[in-house]
């Protein structure tokens, strides 16, 4: 049964931990190996971002624009990339805007052994006018400095990163589509590089951000997709990193989205605990629009428990609801929504053997999209291309 309380779900979940009778003592050296890492200058004050101290070396060698009936989702890139680095003796360095170019590792960079790696999502656009806009950043700023917290990443001020990037989309602006629709993807990351096989907190890091030009997430654009319902495996739970990106989340989903894919699904619908409550489409927030038992119109999500991430788009929609609602006729539209595909709308869940129809729009059988599905993916794209005034969307000078 999939949970209809508005932004709640109750979870009766009972844990044991069984604690050893007496510690165990490891040999010093033992110790030291596993924890050294740990060890940071705690005493002297570290410095932190500062955009006037970055430094800019233009490519040489700039690429040809990719034509936008040709761009897939994140496989072309921007002529340059901002890299900061840190280290737990000085803090965060200089920045520096150079030439999109590889990134030289050590075989034993904790990110590769430990996944000490966390990134964030937005997009710049262009109006109508020419300029450029980015859509509510300092609420990525904000994710993005909790996901380096669940990790004992480095902190740093997000608004003086804020400001790192728009140096950086100022001078690729020539790779942000000016056509409604398409956009320039912004992918900030932070990982940890120190060389160590001990497992700890990393002393070296590298914060960098690649930018590449996008149109629809999915191919189908705005049509309404089909999914299958997720119930031997599930993406996260209580207590774990469910509520911060990380690429950790991510790789363990790819199975499912391909099994999802060979059904002919064009993604999964991620459900969790004994009464199969919904979390997540996909890598996407999960909304449903019903009339509950006594008859009244809500919008129904998962709520921030941990085991959902606090994506911007699902709080943008919450500032502007299904078995049981859907064979009682309750059931008025249900839709996904994330910075990638912005709104995505839903028409058939797969579950338990069932295939499960999700209403569109009952005045236009042809439509691909219900009245509340579109009116919020038309308000959120207004905003976010200047057609609709808002504080949300940002103008970068």
């Amino acid at each position: 049964m999939l949970s209809s309380a508005s932004k709640r779900i109750c979870l009766s979940i009972r844990s044991r931990i069984l604690l050893p009778r007496a510690a165990t003592i490891y040999p010093a050296i033992f110790q030291q190996t596993l924890f050294q890492s740990t060890l940071t200058n705690n005493a002297k004050q570290l410095a932190d971002i500062d955009h006037g101290k970055i430094r800019i070396q233009r490519s040489e060698n700039l690429k040809s624009l990719v034509p936008i009936k040709d761009l897939i989702f994140g496989r072309t890139f921007a002529d340059h990339m901002l890299e900061i680095e840190w280290n737990a003796n000085q803090g965060w360095l200089d920045p520096i805007i150079k030439p999109y170019g590889k990134i030289s590792l050590e075989p034993s960079a904790m990110v590769f052994h430990y996944s000490f790696e966390c990134f964030e999502g937005l997009k710049a656009y262009k109006d109508k006018d020419g300029n450029i806009r980015l859509f509510r950043p300092d609420m990525n700023m904000k994710r993005f400095k909790k996901s380096a917290t669940r990790l004992t990443l480095p902190d740093f001020n997000g608004d003086e990163l804020l400001k790192c990037l728009k140096k950086l989309i100022r001078l690729d602006e020539r790779w942000i589509p000016a056509e409604r629709g398409y956009s320039l993807y912004i992918r900030p990351a932070i990982i940890g590089t120190q060389e160590s096989l001990g497992v700890g907190a990393t002393t070296r890091a590298l914060l960098f951000i690649i930018c590449s030009p996008v149109g629809p997430y999915y191919k189908t654009g705005f049509d309404a997709v089909r999914l299958l319902a997720t119930t031997d495996k599930v993406r996260a739970w209580p207590g774990g990193t469910g509520d911060a990106k990380i690429g950790g989340n991510y790789a363990p989903c790819v199975q499912t989205q391909i099994e999802a894919a060979k059904r002919g699904y064009h993604q999964n619908l991620w459900l969790f605990g004994a009464e199969d409550e919904i979390t997540e489409v996909g890598t996407m927030n999960c909304f449903v629009l019903l009339k509950n038992e006594q008859g009244e119109t809500e919008l129904v999500t998962p709520p921030l428990n941990g085991t959902i991430l606090a994506g911007v788009t699902r709080d943008s929609i919450l500032s502007l609801a299904l078995v049981k609602a859907q064979e009682e006729g309750r059931l008025l539209e249900m839709f996904g929504a994330g910075t990638a595909c912005i709104v995505s709308p839903i028409k058939e869940i797969h579950y338990h053997g069932r295939d499960f129809s999700i209403p569109l729009d009952p005045n236009d059988p042809s439509s691909n999209a219900g009245p509340a599905t579109k009116r919020f993916a038309d308000v959120l794209v207004g905003i976010q291309y200047g057609e609709i005034p808002h504080e949300w969307s940002v103008v970068v000078p």
